[in-house]
């Protein structure tokens, strides 16, 4: 659960701005939705190794 402290006088758009970023740190919203669907582990480990070289190549591109 999570708790947000609201200080006196604090604007409720600001504590509700701190919630839902508070909300989105914990990846509640991210867990739900991958347990939607059943992805394969042999899919899992493609697509991890697809965003590793897609970064080696984004960092190889700003050596040059």
């Amino acid at each position: 659960m999570l708790i947000i402290p609201i200080k006196d006088g604090e604007n409720i758009d600001r504590a509700l701005k701190r919630y839902k970023r508070k909300f989105d740190k914990t990846g509640t919203v991210r867990q739900l939705r991958a347990r939607q669907a059943f992805i394969k582990p042999s899919v899992k480990n493609r697509i991890k190794i697809q965003k590793a070289a897609y970064i080696q190549n984004m960092k190889d591109g700003l050596e040059s």
